[in-house]
């Protein structure tokens, strides 16, 4: 079965991307505004921090909020521009490679382990949602699913027919399975840190 990417354009794909860049290159360039408000004065009054549960102070801070050595929104922001060029390039009529396919969608796989690292360790270590981050978790992971899920059942990524129908299925139930990864998130963070209570009571 030749890959269908030859008769048509992913607009919906390219519009969501888009999208989902624009609010996380937001996002990363809010935190780095933070960040450098921190930097000038470490007890800057961040307009983040809503409660000692809910805030970005205690993340900015922290190890886990510069793994590589520098701030993690700089990785956003950067990160966030390549996803929106995409959109672009294919509303634009762009017809990318099977292998520019796969490196981005290597990028988008980097993104969801590096966000799922960083949503375990806000829960489990630093006890504190960053509102910011979330922001980011919210938009990474539809993006995760919704390129990886193209790929494979276009067949940029090389998968056997039957696969590729099978991922094509799921690709039109991205919106459920986003949704189905946002309820275990919450429900994990409920478990932990009992947010419910703690942000609305």
């Amino acid at each position: 079965m030749p890959p269908s990417t030859t008769s048509r354009r992913p607009t919906a794909l390219a519009i969501f991307l888009i999208v989902a860049g624009a609010i996380g290159f937001w996002a990363a360039f809010q935190l780095t505004l933070d960040k450098l408000a921190v930097l000038a004065n470490p007890n800057a009054n961040l307009s983040c921090n809503f409660s000692l549960l809910v805030g970005c102070s205690k993340n900015l801070n922290s190890a886990q909020g510069a793994i590589f050595g520098f701030p993690n929104p700089l990785i956003g922001i950067a990160c966030w521009t390549a996803v929106i060029s995409v959109g672009v390039g294919i509303l634009a009529g762009a017809r990318f490679a099977k292998w520019y396919w796969m490196l981005f969608n290597l990028g988008v796989v980097g993104a969801i382990v590096l966000v799922g690292y960083l949503i375990a360790q806000s829960v489990t270590v630093l006890n504190v949602l960053c509102p910011w981050c979330m922001v980011t978790w919210v938009v990474t992971i539809p993006t995760f699913w919704a390129v990886t899920l193209y790929n494979l059942k276009e067949g940029n990524i090389p998968v056997p027919a039957s696969a590729r129908r099978f991922f094509g299925t799921l690709y039109g139930w991205v919106p459920l399975i986003t949704i189905v990864c946002y309820a275990i998130v919450a429900i994990w963070a409920q478990v932990r840190l009992d947010w419910i209570h703690n942000v609305f009571v």
